[in-house]
């Protein structure tokens, strides 16, 4: 009987993945910094706005990712909205390169505190983490907003990069 549960549990997380093809997440790379300097920046579409009070965000981190250990010790971090001119930073950070490879790629620079950011994106959101809760292959980030930056907050019109159906987008024309 347990291996009908599990198979279960399989289908379940396999139509959900076939699901979730269908919702459009703007592309954003989440960047950290660990104790030791080491830089670490992935492409992630599981962020979402927590709270306007006090401002805040949200990001799940699959625990196998290379920047987990250093989210999970409390590092800060900065959630970098990428434009539609941007895929090949998504590129870079969704796997393409490893490591410090992914910095070499986009206008990277780094706040008062070390986090580093990307000056060139829609935006960029420099959080503070404020909370950790684990929940089965993934940990959820909470940050208190710091600052935010980028293209978009200076009055320049958004165009972010979207990921929908496997694959990158733009938004195109409104309707």
């Amino acid at each position: 009987m347990a291996g009908n549960a599990d198979d279960n549990v399989k289908s379940l997380a396999a139509d959900l993945k076939m699901a979730m093809r269908g919702f459009a997440q703007s592309v954003v790379i989440v960047s950290t910094v660990g104790s030791d300097g080491a830089r670490y920046a992935m492409a992630a579409t599981a962020v979402t706005p927590l709270s306007m009070d006090p401002p805040s965000m949200l990001i799940c981190v699959n625990r196998t990712a290379s920047s987990h250990a250093t989210l999970e010790s409390g590092a800060n971090f900065a959630l970098n909205i990428l434009n539609c001119r941007q895929m090949d930073v998504a590129r870079v950070c969704g796997g393409a390169a490893k490591g410090e490879e992914r910095f070499t790629v986009g206008e990277w620079h780094t706040d008062e505190h070390g986090v580093p950011y990307l000056a060139d994106a829609q935006a960029a959101i420099i959080c503070h983490q404020r909370q950790r809760i684990s929940y089965g292959s993934h940990d959820i980030f909470i940050g208190d907003v710091q600052a935010v930056r980028g293209a978009s907050v200076d009055g320049v019109e958004a165009d972010p990069l979207v990921y929908f159906n496997g694959s990158y987008r733009t938004v195109g024309d409104t309707l």
